[in-house]
């Protein structure tokens, strides 16, 4: 945003936000653009902080031995084995998505 900004700056216009912290920021004039980019800095910050504190959570939670979170799966392992054995025999991964009740890509990446 930043970039944006004093693109718009050097081709001699400005960036006005409504509303930013409560009133108009007018990035044309010296403490529009000062507030804008304190403001920037502020959203930056936070989510860099907010990063930070994902990958500590992750991995804490990868050498504690837990669960890491996100989607559970779908497919166990013996259903992935069944699908290879299938495609391996001739079977085609459309055909072994179909009996399995697979999306046809995650068929075709078991090969």
């Amino acid at each position: 945003m930043l970039a944006f900004v004093e693109e718009l700056y050097g081709r001699g216009s400005g960036l006005r936000v409504l509303n930013l912290g409560g009133g108009d920021v007018d990035t044309a004039t010296p403490i529009g653009f000062m507030l804008f980019t304190i403001m920037a800095a502020l959203g930056q910050m936070e989510h860099e902080i907010k990063r930070e504190r994902v990958i500590d959570s992750i991995t804490k939670r990868r050498n504690a031995g837990k669960d890491r979170g996100g989607r559970p799966q779908l497919i166990v392992d013996s259903r992935i084995r069944n699908a290879r054995r299938l495609i391996e025999g001739g079977e085609t991964a459309a055909q072994v998505a179909r009996d399995l009740g697979m999306f046809r890509a995650t068929s075709r990446a078991l090969r």
